[in-house]
């Protein structure tokens, strides 16, 4: 460990934010404490008991500094700053898949002009959004400068026409009132600023009423070019205003924030509802460079969501799918920001529990396409292999990877999986599962018996003679660019003998992937090779090491699930395999049909009675010695 741990009684019991530094000063780590000294001792211990990302840092950190600050919330305040400055690289990152559009008025200017936006916000302006797409809201402008004519050209284009005391053809259409040629005053021109702004605002009701109201007393007036004109106003509004979802009461502003994730990264959605109507939504990806457990994630989110001034400005309430770490600091904190009581709740019922469903739907939609796009796009698999080639010095790109994992419940039903990945791409059928015959708790052997059955049936299908090979080629005919095995150093040098033994050496590449730290090791090599993180390369190693793992797992679940079930029933009268797993399935499991008495049995009317009367005998001998012998 790089980093020296403080003197115990030179960390304060404050609440604070601390930074851990690498050898050039660089922050590479921010958190936050309600005791700095009970949080930093956590880091320091046994490194085999720290989460592999979080090891990981402390490895990496040359000195550790903190700030104190006078309670919980100054402290969560000062980390998102922190954060904010330094982008420190284990701190979790939170990246746009896309740059959204917002609609933004610029209340500043003495003629304020209505825009699609992206990108860096201003002071001055007013935003609105942000939306999912900006087709969507240009639309709705559209629909709006019909009732709420407000000007959208350039600074420069307003000065150019007013120049010539000439309007443009938007004037013309209906849709600028043409402030530029003095043909609107200050007063009016505000209102219908301050009408569009309600309206984005989500106040639709008001706008819709006054409008009506406006048209009424111009029919009544008998000014029917008025109330024509009002009535096409309205007609468009209310086009708009059928682009906005109802979600909830008219008088409720909330957040909903919906997550869905894996170990490596979480796709976020954000619906942000302002009096009862979807007014924008947000989507991003969070790369879990940290360890996350918790509500940790979610109070990541609502630091980034929150930290700065939003668009839309903090709601009273916030729906997410989980409760953050310490719920109630997150509650003052945006009830400081927002001036009002603010809560910070999981909806567990009616249409708010509806309304996140839908939020999670859109997330988890979201992260399936976010990683089928990264999967399958055929440059970054393309980068990722050329990658791989230069970082791990392998002779040619590697078109067929295969990786290797093992599973095992306490030295039983051990298992193997082969999990291949051609052109960047799984190809499960040429997946492999492997029973491996090794006594007790030994990974070595098991993942020397699963290389050896699987070269060796390269090499024997590689040397048979071409007129006895079959029309299609055996199962293992193909050799691997890249043998990739899950683990460290230790793995490697299985891996490494298997393949000398067999002559293999400099026909296959090996390495090893160790999930503590994500190294990769490669023969010859005492350091691991680093790998940098968000690479494509990287991506693409994690992703066959957890199918790997993934698959094995199931396997070695499947053979224990029928090692229980045979084990326990097996040489019952009349219980074949079929009957045990209905029965098993019908009781709630196995121990359930020990603990049955016989009625119990009695009452699944498809299993016969004397079947019935066997598993009872197998399991209460007791019982049905006592029965027999009563008269």
């Amino acid at each position: 460990m790089a980093v020296q741990r403080p003197a115990s009684g030179s960390v304060p019991t404050t609440p604070g934010s601390y930074q851990f530094k690498d050898e050039h000063g660089r922050v590479i780590y921010v958190g936050k404490a309600s005791n700095l000294r009970s949080r930093l001792s956590s880091y320091f211990q046994d490194p085999a008991v720290l989460h592999p990302r979080t090891g990981a840092m402390v490895s990496a950190a040359h000195s550790v500094e903190w700030i104190e600050v006078r309670n919980e919330v100054e402290a969560l305040m000062l980390e998102y700053s922190l954060i904010k400055q330094h982008r420190p690289r284990f701190n979790v990152r939170l990246r746009d898949d896309k740059s959204y559009p917002f609609l933004a008025i610029t209340v500043d200017e003495e003629w304020p002009r209505a825009m699609v936006t992206r990108g860096t916000k201003r002071r001055g302006t007013r935003y609105f959004g942000p939306f999912a797409h900006a087709y969507a809201i240009r639309e709705t402008l559209d629909l709006l400068l019909r009732t709420f004519p407000v000007r959208t050209c350039s600074q420069g284009k307003f000065n150019q026409h007013a120049r010539l005391g000439r309007p443009c053809l938007l004037f013309h259409i209906e849709k600028c009132a043409g402030p530029c040629v003095g043909e609107v005053d200050q007063e009016t021109y505000a209102g219908y600023v301050e009408s569009m702004s309600a309206f984005l605002g989500g106040r639709t009701d008001d706008v819709v009423e006054h409008l009506e109201s406006e048209m009424l007393a111009a029919s009544q007036d008998l000014n029917f070019e008025a109330a024509a004109r009002l009535r096409d106003r309205l007609a468009s509004v209310q086009r708009a205003v059928e682009k906005q979802q109802m979600v909830g009461e008219k008088d409720e502003d909330l957040d909903v924030i919906g997550i869905a994730d894996d170990d490596l990264e979480a796709s976020v959605q954000v619906f942000f509802v302002r009096n009862g109507r979807v007014v924008g939504r947000k989507g991003f990806i969070v790369d879990k460079v940290e360890d996350l457990p918790g509500g940790r994630l979610v109070d990541r989110i609502l630091e980034d969501l929150y930290g700065d001034a939003p668009p839309l400005g903090i709601p009273r309430t916030v729906l997410v799918p989980v409760l953050p770490s310490d719920p109630g600091l997150f509650a003052e904190w945006l009830s400081f920001s927002r001036g009002t009581q603010v809560q910070v709740r999981v909806p567990q019922r009616g249409d708010k529990r509806e309304l996140a469903e839908t939020v999670t739907h859109n997330a988890r939609e979201e992260f399936m396409r976010s990683r089928m796009r990264r999967a399958a796009d055929h440059n970054t698999r393309s980068r990722a292999l050329t990658e791989l080639q230069d970082l791990l010095g392998l002779p040619e790109a590697p078109l067929r990877i295969e990786c290797y994992d093992m599973a095992h419940l306490q030295g039983t039903d051990y298992v193997g999986s082969m999990v291949v990945l051609e052109d960047g791409l799984p190809n499960k059928r040429e997946y492999r599962r492997f029973k491996v015959g090794v006594p007790g708790n030994d990974d070595y052997a098991a993942m020397r018996e699963v290389l050896t059955r699987r070269l060796s049936a390269y090499v024997e299908e590689r040397d048979r003679p071409v007129t006895e090979r079959g029309e299609k080629p055996g199962k293992f005919a193909y050799p691997p660019q890249l043998l990739l095995v899950d683990g460290g150093k230790g793995q490697l040098a299985v891996a490494e003998q298997v393949v000398r033994e067999l002559g293999l050496e400099d026909e296959i590449p090996v390495a090893s992937l160790a999930k503590r730290f994500e190294e990769v090791y490669v023969p010859g090599q005492q350091a691991p090779v680093r790998i940098p993180r968000g690479s494509e390369a990287l991506f693409m190693l994690q992703r066959i090491r957890d199918e790997a793992h993934r698959f094995a797992n199931t396997f070695h679940r499947e053979l224990r699930g029928r090692r229980m079930v045979s084990s326990s029933l097996d040489g019952i009268p009349g219980l074949g395999e079929t009957r045990a797993k209905r029965l098993v399935k019908e009781m709630g499991g196995v121990n359930a049909v020990k603990r049955a008495s016989r009625e119990d049995f009695s009452l699944l009317s498809w299993l016969p009675a004397a079947v019935a009367d066997a598993v009872h005998a197998r399991f209460h001998p007791a019982a049905e010695g006592t029965d027999a012998a009563a008269p």
